[in-house]
């Protein structure tokens, strides 16, 4: 399995950015997926996730109603669409991978069993 994030960069406070996370190797409708992030001398952290079929969704309060993770399965791509940005939000995005068609979206990190590299989201003005 190979998770590949990319869409991060600097942006300033108050805008907006658009993360993609293109996975390979895996079934990917028998997956769910989220995002999660780490902050500069932080713990990762859980961001928001999406089940296998996109009919279910769970975010952090941290980003309800500014981020919104969508996922395309027939592109085997899932996006984060992130508006109205804070300082705060500066971290690496990862995007993670678990297989099954779990019932309740986990936020535990432990089970994710896939993980992208991550991609940097800076917001600074």
């Amino acid at each position: 399995v190979q998770l590949q994030a990319s869409g991060g960069g600097l942006v300033q406070p108050g805008g907006s950015l658009r993360l993609s996370c293109a996975a390979s190797g895996l079934t990917f409708g028998s997956y769910d997926m989220a995002w999660f992030r780490q902050a500069p001398g932080k713990e990762r952290e859980f961001v928001v996730g999406i089940n296998w079929s996109g009919g279910v969704t769970s975010y952090a309060d941290s980003v309800k109603g500014r981020f919104t993770i969508s996922r395309d399965n027939p592109k085997n791509t899932v996006y984060l669409q992130m508006n109205s940005l804070k300082p705060e939000d500066t971290a690496v995005y990862y995007c993670a991978a678990r297989y099954g068609r779990a019932s309740v979206i986990s936020r535990l990190e432990r089970d994710f069993g896939s993980w992208g590299q991550g991609t940097l989201v800076t917001v600074s003005s």
